[in-house]
């Protein structure tokens, strides 16, 4: 959960710095790439992980 989390910040910060400095847009595309990795790795471990738990 520690790497969600910090990838998250990165593609923030990677995303305000894009937008704001003059000639890095580049660094905002990076930042939007991260984050929807980052949602799909998300979404893939938490419906893995819930396939395992034991029916009660």
């Amino acid at each position: 959960m520690s790497l969600f989390l910090a990838l998250i910040i990165v593609a923030i910060v990677l995303g305000i710095i894009g937008a704001v400095a003059d000639g890095l847009l580049f660094l905002l595309f990076i930042g939007i790439v991260l984050l929807v990795a980052d949602l799909i790795y998300f979404a893939l471990r938490t419906h893995s992980s819930s396939r395992h738990r034991p029916a009660r």
